[in-house]
């Protein structure tokens, strides 16, 4: 630039007028997930939410915040958007009704070097979808626009939700006894957790991601990866208010062997029977594709299960026909008993990757 000229924030990477026009294009977006509690309109310097037109009394907040990961760099190589932003809201809201907790809003961080108004309506159109099925309101976000920051078409994610849950009515896993039942609900796919190795897989088989699949020549690769989170929470919700739910686990980063222990109290094992749910075609091919150990695969992915589940005995079979009935893929997959705190999978020949007979323990 000439000593003379006029400098402004579009000449420095900075379009103000094209971020003005996504709030605008977004707001329709944000509005179709209003709520009680929450009218989800966009523009003012924070949103609000009326704890009382939602129904509660003496409510506790509870928070939570995560990413996509680098499932991101996945959909950004592939140029499909449509569905991280349902990962990024089943990974806050999954978290929250692990809890006892009713998701109620949600805020999301938009960050890129040069905004694609395209591509950023595709991503917060898929987050108001995740919005929707886990009945919470958008109420809010940032999208900054920051040159240098990242490579030429990159951007990442970020997620904030709220919940709420009476005082007395949280699940912390002190309801947990021995002899309680281990119910799992299927997972829609790899989930959000375990992408730096999906990534890795795909470059040194030179995967061609734009193929069907092996395991399934009705559905493209790279649709099988990317098949957005399941959020549980309107399957849950219903169960956990009628007081049939001692505590719940969220299958994320850590797998089955790490989350487990999280809700178990001291002098508590969980014994899971990996040869009692199937093994989804796809976390075959990724075992198959690395040659993955049992132990590494439990501590790596959600082995086909997204939310594990402890209930009473006498409580199993209602609440896994309830969930059933409420679309839910339900299995029951284990126990607890007395032992150390910790978690063990064991099966039999065959099972994940045709092995020997195996099992794998952590303690929390």
């Amino acid at each position: 630039m000439s000593e003379a000229e006029s400098y402004t924030y579009a000449k420095a990477g900075v379009d103000i007028a094209a971020g003005n026009a996504l709030v605008k294009a977004i707001g329709p977006l944000a509005k179709a997930t209003a709520r009680a509690g929450a009218d989800a309109s966009l523009g003012g310097f924070g949103g609000f939410f009326d704890l009382k037109a939602a129904g509660y009394r003496d409510p506790l907040l509870v928070a939570a915040n995560d990413g996509v990961g680098t499932k991101l760099k996945l959909a950004i190589d592939s140029g499909r958007h449509d569905g991280v932003g349902v990962d990024l809201v089943a990974m806050c809201a999954n978290d929250l009704i692990v809890q006892g907790a009713e998701p109620l809003f949600f805020l999301d961080y938009f960050a890129t070097g040069k905004l694609d108004p395209n591509v950023a309506q595709s991503v917060i159109a898929s987050i108001a979808e995740g919005c929707k099925q886990a009945g919470c309101a958008l109420i809010g976000g940032e999208t900054a626009e920051m040159p240098g920051m990242y490579a030429e078409g990159d951007y990442d994610l970020a997620g904030f939700c709220v919940g709420a849950v009476e005082r007395g009515e949280a699940l912390t896993g002190d309801r947990v006894k021995a002899g309680d039942v281990i119910l799992g609900l299927g997972s829609s796919g790899v989930h959000s957790n375990g992408f730096s190795l999906v990534r890795r897989l795909a470059a040194d088989k030179e995967w061609r991601l734009d193929r069907p699949a092996l395991f399934d020549q009705d559905r493209l690769l790279i649709d099988s990866l990317l098949e957005p989170t399941r959020i549980y929470v309107k399957s849950l919700l219903p169960v956990i208010r009628a007081g049939r739910i001692a505590a719940l686990a969220h299958i994320t980063g850590g797998g089955l062997l790490e989350n487990i222990p999280r809700i178990l109290p001291d002098g508590l094992h969980a014994w899971l029977d990996a040869d009692a749910w199937p093994q989804p075609r796809l976390m075959a091919f990724l075992q198959a594709q690395g040659n993955i150990e049992p132990e590494e695969f439990a501590r790596t992915f959600n082995c086909g299960i997204g939310m594990a589940i402890v209930v009473a005995p006498d409580d199993a079979k209602e609440v896994a026909d309830l969930l059933a009935a409420a679309g839910e893929s339900v299995f029951a997959i284990g126990r607890i008993a007395a032992g150390e705190k910790g978690c063990t999978i064991a099966a039999s020949a065959e099972t994940w990757g045709g092995r020997s007979a195996w099992s794998a323990t952590h303690h929390g």
